[in-house]
Parts: structure tokens; sequence; C-alpha cells
């Protein structure tokens, strides 16, 4: 089975002989791992089992200093820290008056457009995946700040509703915009939980983004491509929802968070859902041993697989803080028994860009 065939049957919930994986790293962890391994031939290790392409700019940025950036929303961020932090969102107040909100058009790349549809015939053997990054909730808190948009959300429904209609309407146009380029899915992320639960609170949740990231779904289906979605955090509460709209994957599933145990997720809705992540970052990757990292991989291997619906990967790209020997472990289990072959970080673009379609450091800049 070529790499496409094996994720299609995984995504199927068929077993196939391989497990299918993706593994992004820090780019610092990879300098590390050149110079354990005295080399970069180690990267060829990988089986491409998929590869990502941008044809819209979801989150662009222009230079103001060499501390601030001005994104497309016109929110301003610093980025001489880490995490990047929103120190000023664009709407001071719940209205749009005299906001000028911007089209779709501000946002498609014409140029990346027309390379991604290069990179897809060039990687035929490949699951291929159009990233369309951040999504309804993050845009929202970008354009009010994070305490703002919470606040919002309870004393100012009305203009909530109205943030998410308008970027609707934006995400749908990007939809169409990527859609007709040969990919066989379509990657969204929007952070919905954090460590203890879904942040709005299940309810809001259901009220304010399902209906409408049950339309974006709809239109990504319509296309006849695979719906993935991104979330950091705990949202055990709503599998059963995003499984109602149509999500076919679900990326990161963070074990330490609330709920999130793998194995007890693949035990109540693996036969309707794929889960795509599931080894621990902020435990067993920095924290466990080697020899503790290869026998977690072992496991998910053996149980999450069991009729189909995962894809293996670390919930989060390696981050600096993992221990070289706890990274050479990673890439070691991972790559056990796989042929390997020259691959840019596995479902990386150009190494620059992890396997969610986002940058290791967004997600978190909450201001």
């Amino acid at each position: 089975m070529k790499p496409r065939d094996v994720v299609l049957a995984r995504i199927a919930h068929r077993e196939t002989a391989a497990v299918p994986y993706t593994l992004p790293f820090e780019e610092s962890v990879g300098q590390r791992l050149d110079a354990h391994y005295g080399g970069r031939e180690w990267r060829r290790r990988f089986t491409p089992y998929m590869a990502g392409v941008h044809a819209v700019d979801t989150d662009p940025k222009e230079p103001i200093d060499d501390v601030y950036v001005r994104d497309g929303y016109g929110g301003i961020w610093r980025q001489d820290i880490r995490p990047w932090h929103l120190e000023k969102p664009p709407l001071s107040e719940p209205s749009f008056e005299g906001y000028a909100f911007p089209t779709p058009e501000s946002f498609f790349r014409p140029a990346w457009k027309e390379a991604g549809r290069q990179a897809c015939a060039q990687r035929a053997e490949s699951f291929l995946v159009g990233h369309l990054g951040w999504g309804l909730f993050e845009r929202s808190w970008n354009l009010r700040g994070f305490e703002n948009i919470l606040m919002d959300a309870v004393m100012e429904p009305d203009f909530f509703e109205e943030v998410l209609d308008r970027l609707m309407q934006l995400y749908l146009a990007f939809v169409e915009y990527t859609a007709d380029l040969p990919v066989d899915a379509i990657l969204f992320g929007d952070d919905w939980g954090d460590q203890r639960g879904v942040i709005l609170g299940p309810e809001r949740w259901r009220r304010f983004l399902k209906p409408r990231w049950a339309r974006i779904y709809e239109a990504v289906h319509g296309h006849g491509k695979i719906v993935m979605s991104h979330s950091c955090g705990s949202v055990a509460e709503i599998i059963p929802d995003l499984i109602e709209i149509g999500l076919d994957v679900l990326e990161s599933v963070q074990p330490e968070a609330a709920g999130m145990n793998p194995y007890e997720l693949k035990q109540r809705w693996g036969d309707r859902i794929t889960f795509w992540g599931c080894l621990g970052s902020q435990s067993t990757i920095p924290f466990g041993t080697p020899d503790s990292i290869r026998a977690e991989v072992g496991r998910l291997k053996r149980e999450m697989s069991r009729g189909g619906g995962f894809i293996l990967a670390p919930a989060k790209p390696l981050q600096p803080e993992t221990p070289t020997a706890n990274a050479v472990a990673v890439v070691e289990a991972f790559t056990a028994g796989s042929g390997g072959q020259a691959v840019k970080g596995c479902c990386r673009e150009a190494e620059e860009t992890d396997t969610n379609g986002r940058n290791g450091q967004e997600g978190s800049g909450r201001g």
C-alpha cells in the first residue's frame, strides 16, 4: 500500500499492517538530532504518510518594528517572547462600527496555490492536506482579546454571533479557494479546550460554534474532502457533537487534559472518528525515559490501531525542552519497522510548519 492508501484506510476504520504517523518538531530539536546522528540523513527515515499545502495565508503578519507585528485583522502582537502575545486587539468595544472587516481575497495567495498544486503532483503518494490555520473561536478572541470575547459570549451574545457569522463566511470562502486543489482533506485548527474542559463550556460551544462549524464541515464534504480539525486541551464533552456535525479526524488528543485518555476515547468513539496524536507532549515526551517512550508508542500502535481510526503523532510538535535522548527515542519508536523515504519533516512545509498547519507558538498567545 502507498502511504496515502494507508491513511485513507485508517480514516475509513480499516486496519493496516503499517501504523501511519506524523512527527513534527521544533527546528531547535531537529538541530540537536542532526548533531546526535552526525548529519541530516536521519530525516530520511520518515515515511511520507501525509503532506500539507497552503493556498490561504490565514495568519498574515506585517512587521511594525523588531518586536511588534500587525496581523491581517489589525491586531498588534508582540513576538520577542514565547509564546506570542496579543498586545492590542483591533476591536476595543463589542462593536464593528468604524472597523473594516477584511475580505477573503486579502488572505488568498495565488502563488501559494500554484506551488501547492505542483507540490500535490510531486507528493501524489502521500495523503494530501490543505491547511486553513486558526478557526472561528481563535479568530474571535484575536478580534477582541481573550478575556473580552469570553465576556462578550455572556454579556453581548448578539455581537458574539455577529463575529462568528462574519468569520464563518470568511472560512467558507477559504474552503472554496482551497478545495479545488487535489487534496484529500482540509485541516482546521480551533483551540476549544484547556486542560479542564471546553473553554466556552459545552452548552455555549453548542449554541455558538457547533452550527457554524457544521456549515463549514458540510462545505468541505460537499467538495468530497475529509474534514480534519486540531484542538488543544479537553474536548471530550463535545466529541459526540463533533461526530454529529461531520468531523472525520480529531487532531492533538492531549492525554494529560481532563477526559482525554486516548484509550478511553478509543473505546467510546473509536469506531466513529479517527484520533490523530495521543502521545503526551506534557508528560511522556519531556519527562519520561527513553524506555517509557518506546513502551507508550508501542502501546498506542497496538491498542489505538485496532479497527483503524488512528494516526500516531505527538500531541504537539517536539518542543525545545525535549531532552535529546527522548527525541531520539521518539524518532526511533515512530520509524521502527518503516521503510523510510525522504520527506521534509513528515507533513511539514519546508520544515517550517508543523503537522497541524500551525506554527508551534500559535494557539497560546492569548492576550
